[in-house]
C-alpha cells in the first residue's frame, strides 16, 4: 500500500502512450458488458461494502463482480484478474453559500445511477462527490476518471458501459413491474403550498365531482381529485391530470394505498408510476402520518381505530419512545418493498447459535471456497448476511464531536447503519413465482423456503436446520372395528388452530359485531376494536384432539367407513417453531385473518403430547390395500381413473392453503398425492416448491397420464417396465429412498396408496436399503433432504423433554398475508429487541399475545 501511495496523484503528468503501455498487458482480460451480464456496481459479493463505504467498492473489468477493500484481494489470488474500477462517494460539507441551501448535489451523477442516497444526511450542510478511477493489481496502480483522450477507446468503452449498466436486480417479469419505478426527478425539489390544507383521515371526495374512488392527492397543493387513465385501471373523470395542465403540479398519490412501507405515487409530468423517497415528509405536510395508515379490503384507510388498539401501533410500539440498540446482533435490514417477511425470518433464523456457527463460524472457509460467482452460492449469500447481522460493522452509534460548536453538525453525519439484502433476496426467490415478485408473502412459507434451501445447500458435518426437525407420528383409528394404524412423519413447524369458540370475551365481541355493522350501514366511522381473547390452553386442546379421516378406506373392514386421526410428537426438536393458524379463506375465497389476542406462554411444557405408540389392548388395522376394479373395457379404465384424478380433496386444499402456500399449487400438491391427505400434499409443495410452474394451474395430460395409470390398474407390469417417475419423486418427496419407493411400487402395481401402505408395513427393507443409499441419484437426494434422510439411524433429529422457553416472535399486521408488514421481537441479553427493517430498538411493550409465528428453545434438563 505503500507504493501505491506513491502512485496516487502522480499518474496527471503522465503521457497517452505511457498509459496506453501500461494497459496492454491486461487487455484480453478486459471485457465490456453485454446486455446478458450482471454488473454488481452498488454492492460487494462477500459484504455489504458498497461505494458508501470507506474503501469504496472495486469492480472487477472481466466478471462485473463488486468486492470491498477486504474481499478483492481474495478474488485477485482466486483469479488472476488484475484490472479494477474503484467507485468511491464522498461525502463533504458544502461551502457556506455555495448552493443557496438547495438539496444535495451530486457530481459525475452520471456515474451511480442506482445508488441511493442517504436519507439521514443534512442536504443543507453536506452534498456528494462521486469518483472513479482504474486500479491495477497487485501494485494498486490508480488511474483516475475520465481519462478519455489517455485510455485506450476498449477501456474508454467497458469503462463507460460498466458505469451506465442498471441494475442487475431489476425484474423483467411483468408480475414485478413494482421493481422498475424510478425516483421522480420532483420528489427532491417539490414545492408544497402552505395553504392550511389537512386532509381527513376518511369520507373523501373529489373536490371536481362527486366520486368516491380512484382518488388521488395532489402533493403540492393538497387537491383531491379523480383519476382516468392510471397504471390501476381505475374509473373516472380525469380532472386529477385536468388540474396538472392547469397548474403544473407534478406529483399526486392514490389515497386508499399509504401503508407504512410507502404508497402509489404518479407523475404527470413523467407520465408513470414513481417512487418519492420523501413521501413521509410530503404527506406529514398534510396532516397525515404514514406509521398510523394501512390498506383495508376495499381500499380505504383503516385508521379510525384509536392507537392504543391498533394492530398496527401495538405490534410496532407507536406512541412509545424507544431507545435504538446497536452492536453487533443490533444490525436492522432495508425493506426493499414488501420484504419484511424476509427481513422478520432472517433475524429470527441468525439468533439461532447453530446457524451463526454454520455460517458465520465458517466464514473464512465458505468464502475461500466459494465459486467464481459467489452471488449465485446459497451458503455464500447467508454467511455474508448472517456476517453483517453479527459482526457489528453495519449497526454503529452515532458519533458526536466533542467541540461544542460542531455538535449539531455532526448529529446529521450519515451513519452505515442497517444492510440492504438485495443480492440475497434475488438469489434465494430465483425461480420461485411468489418470492421473486414485489409482493407481500406468507413469513412461515418463505421460512419453510429456506430451510428446503438450507436441506439442499450442507455446510460442514452438521445441518444447522436440524434444530427445527421432529417426529410426528400420526395415529389413525376405525371408527367402527376400533382398529389403529401408526405412521410418523418429519415436520419442522408447529402449527396451532384458533379456538374462537374458547373466546373468554363473547360477550363483547358480539356487541362490537353489532356496533360495527350499525356504523357501516350508516357510513359511521368503526367503533373501538374488540379484540377476541384466545386463552393458549384452547389452541393446545384444539391440536390435540382427533380430527376425521375424509374418504376413509378401513382395512379391517375392507370398505369406506368413519375415521379419526390424532397427531403427538414422536420426538421434541431443539427449537420450537409455533404457527398461529390466523390466516383462513373467507366464502369469497379472500384471504383473511383472525385478529385475535391469544395469551402465549413465556415456558411452554408439551411433554403431554409425546407420542406413545401402539398401547395394550390396540389391534393394528391389517396389512390390506383397497381392491383394484377391473373394467371389461380397458379404455374405460383409463377414462374412470382420469375423471377420478380430477375429483381433488378440496378439504385439503384449504388446509394448505390457510398454511400460506399459492392456492393453485396446493390444487396440484392434493392431486399429485392421490387425495391422500393434507399431510401427504404438504411434502409434495416442499419438495416442488422450487419448479418455475410450482404456482400455475393444474394442467393433467388425459393421455399420458392416463395411460401409465390404465396401465398400473390392468397389472401390465412387465420385468423391466419402471413405474412412473412422478409416482416415485411423490414418495421420495416424503423421505423415503428411491430404490424403497421403486420396489414398493412394483410389488403393489404402481399403486400410489398402497405403495405408501406397503412401505410403512416392512420398515426392515427401509433398514435393509442402506447400502444403496450411495447409488442414489443427487439431485433426488436433494430433494429428498428436505423430509428425511431415513437410513439406519432414521431421520436427523435433536430429541429430548418438551419444556421451552420463549425467545422469539414474528407478528403480521394488516387483513391477509398479501398485505400488510411484519415485525419480530427477539429477547437478546435479558431484554426484548424489535426489529422493524431498518429500526432496532429496546423493546419496552413486546405484543407478546398479537405473534404469528413463535420460536422457543429447549430448557435443559
Amino acid at each position: 500500500m505503500q507504493r501505491a501511495a506513491l502512485f496516487r496523484g502522480g499518474d496527471a503528468q503522465m503521457a497517452a502512450g505511457d498509459l496506453g503501455e501500461l494497459l496492454v498487458p491486461y487487455m484480453p482480460t478486459i471485457r465490456v458488458p453485454k446486455s446478458g451480464d450482471r454488473v454488481y456496481k452498488t454492492e460487494c459479493a462477500f459484504s455489504y461494502d458498497s461505494p458508501d463505504s470507506e474503501g469504496g467498492l472495486y469492480v472487477c473489468m472481466n466478471t462485473f463482480l463488486g468486492f470491498g477493500r477486504e474481499h478483492i484481494e481474495r478474488h485477485y489470488r482466486k483469479t488472476g484478474q488484475c484490472v479494477y474500477l474503484h467507485l468511491k462517494r464522498h461525502v463533504i460539507e458544502k461551502v457556506p453559500g455555495a448552493s443557496g441551501g438547495a438539496l444535495p448535489k451530486r457530481r459525475n451523477a452520471k456515474l451511480f445511477l442506482d445508488l441511493e442516497t442517504n436519507s439521514d444526511l443534512n442536504s443543507e450542510d453536506f452534498e456528494y462527490e462521486d469518483e472513479a478511477k482504474l486500479v491495477i493489481f497487485p501494485d494498486h496502480y490508480e488511474i483516475s476518471l475520465p481519462n478519455i483522450e489517455e485510455l485506450p477507446a476498449l477501456v474508454t468503452i467497458a469503462c463507460d458501459a460498466l458505469l451506465s449498466a442498471k441494475s442487475p436486480y431489476r425484474k423483467q417479469e411483468s408480475d414485478s413491474w413494482e421493481e422498475e419505478l424510478q425516483a421522480s426527478k420532483h420528489a427532491k425539489t417539490l414545492v408544497q403550498l402552505d395553504n392550511g390544507v389537512r386532509i381527513p383521515p376518511s369520507g373523501w371526495k373529489c373536490s371536481k365531482c362527486d366520486l368516491r374512488e380512484n382518488l388521488w392527492l395532489n402533493l403540492t397543493d393538497g387537491s383531491v381529485l379523480c383519476g382516468k387513465w392510471f397504471f390501476d385501471g381505475s374509473g373516472g373523470n380525469g380532472h386529477a391530470m385536468e388540474h396538472y395542465k392547469e397548474t403544473g403540479y407534478p406529483l399526486a398519490v392514490k389515497l386508499g394505498t399509504i401503508t407504512p412501507d410507502g404508497a402509489d405515487v404518479y407523475s404527470f409530468d413523467e407520465e408513470e408510476p414513481v417512487l418519492d423517497p420523501h413521501i413521509a415528509k410530503h404527506l406529514a405536510h398534510f396532516g397525515i402520518d404514514m406509521l398510523q395508515m394501512q390498506v383495508t379490503e376495499n381500499g380505504l384507510r383503516d385508521n379510525d381505530i384509536k392507537p392504543r388498539v391498533s394492530e398496527w401501533e401495538v405490534i410496532q410500539e407507536a406512541g412509545v419512545k424507544l431507545k435504538p440498540m446497536y452492536g453487533p446482533g443490533y444490525t436492522g435490514i432495508k425493506n426493499l418493498g414488501n420484504s419484511c417477511y424476509l427481513n422478520a425470518v432472517m433475524q429470527a433464523i441468525f439468533s439461532i447459535p447453530e446457524f451463526q456457527r454454520a455460517y458465520v463460524g465458517n466464514l473464512p472457509r465458505i468464502f475461500d471456497y466459494s465459486p467464481l460467482d459467489p452471488t449465485q452460492d446459497f451458503n455464500t449469500q447467508m454467511a455474508k448476511l448472517g456476517h453483517g447481522l453479527l459482526s457489528g460493522q453495519y449497526s454503529k452509534p452515532p458519533v458526536k464531536s466533542e467541540l461544542i460548536e460542531q455538535v449539531m453538525k455532526e448529529e446529521h453525519k450519515p451513519q452505515r447503519n442497517g444492510i440492504s439484502p438485495r443480492m440475497f433476496k434475488a438469489f434465494i426467490s430465483k425461480g420461485h413465482p411468489e418470492f421473486s415478485s414485489n409482493r407481500q408473502q406468507d413469513a412461515q412459507e418463505f421460512f419453510l423456503h429456506l430451510i428446503n434451501l438450507v436441506e439442499r445447500n450442507p455446510v460442514g458435518s452438521e445441518n444447522p436446520s436440524d434444530v427445527f426437525r421432529f417426529l410426528v407420528e400420526e395415529r389413525t383409528q376405525c371408527c367402527q372395528s376400533r382398529k389403529v394404524r401408526y405412521t410418523e412423519r418429519v415436520d419442522y413447524i408447529m402449527q396451532l388452530p384458533v379456538a374462537m369458540e374458547a373466546a373468554t370475551n363473547k360477550d363483547e365481541l358480539i356487541a362490537y359485531e353489532l356496533k360495527r355493522r350499525e356504523a357501516e350501514a350508516a357510513r359511521r366511522p368503526p367503533p373501538e376494536l374488540v379484540r377476541a381473547k384466545i386463552p393458549f390452553s384452547a389452541c393446545l386442546q384444539a391440536f390435540s384432539e382427533p380430527s376425521n379421516v375424509e374418504d376413509f378406506w378401513s382395512s379391517a373392514l375392507q370398505a369406506k367407513s368413519a375415521g379419526v386421526k390424532t397427531s403427538r410428537f414422536a420426538s421434541f426438536p431443539e427449537y420450537l417453531v409455533v404457527q398461529i393458524k390466523k390466516f383462513t379463506f373467507g366464502l369469497d375465497w379472500i384471504p383473511k385473518k383472525l385478529d385475535v389476542s391469544i395469551d402465549m406462554p413465556d415456558f411452554l411444557d408439551i411433554s403431554h403430547l409425546r407420542a406413545r405408540g401402539l398401547q395394550p389392548g390396540e389391534e393394528e388395522l391389517p396389512d390390506i390395500a383397497p381392491p383394484i376394479v377391473i373394467p371389461d373395457d380397458p379404455k374405460d379404465c383409463m377414462t374412470n381413473h382420469f375423471m377420478e384424478s380430477l375429483d381433488i380433496d378440496e378439504s385439503s386444499v384449504m388446509q394448505l392453503a390457510e398454511m400460506g402456500f399459492p392456492l393453485e399449487a396446493c390444487r396440484k400438491a392434493v392431486y399429485y398425492t392421490g387425495n391422500l391427505g393434507a399431510e401427504v400434499a404438504f411434502n409434495w409443495i416442499i419438495a416442488h416448491m422450487e419448479e418455475p410452474d410450482f404456482a400455475e394451474p393444474l394442467v393433467v395430460s388425459a393421455f399420458g397420464e392416463v395411460a401409465s395409470s390404465g396401465a398400473a390398474a390392468l397389472g401390465a407390469v412387465g420385468l423391466d417396465n419402471q413405474p412412473p417417475e412422478e409416482m416415485v419423486a411423490i414418495i421420495i418427496s416424503m423421505g423415503f429412498q428411491r430404490n424403497l419407493a421403486i420396489q414398493a411400487l412394483k410389488a403393489t402395481n404402481n399403486n400410489l396408496e398402497r405403495a405408501l401402505e406397503w412401505i410403512f408395513s416392512h420398515p426392515d427393507l427401509e433398514e435393509e436399503s442402506e447400502p444403496a443409499l450411495d447409488m442414489m441419484d443427487m439431485e433426488n437426494n436433494a430433494n429428498a433432504n428436505i423430509l428425511a434422510d431415513t437410513g439406519a439411524e432414521g431421520p436427523r433429529i435433536k430429541d429430548g423433554p418438551g419444556r421451552y422457553e420463549l425467545f422469539g416472535f414474528i407478528s403480521h399486521m394488516g387483513t391477509s398475508t398479501m398485505s400488510g408488514h411484519y415485525v419480530c421481537h427477539l429477547k437478546k441479553e435479558g431484554r426484548w429487541v424489535i426489529y422493524n427493517d431498518l429500526r432496532v430498538c429496546a423493546s419496552e411493550r413486546p405484543p407478546k399475545d398479537l405473534g404469528y409465528i413463535y420460536f422457543y428453545h429447549r430448557i435443559p434438563s
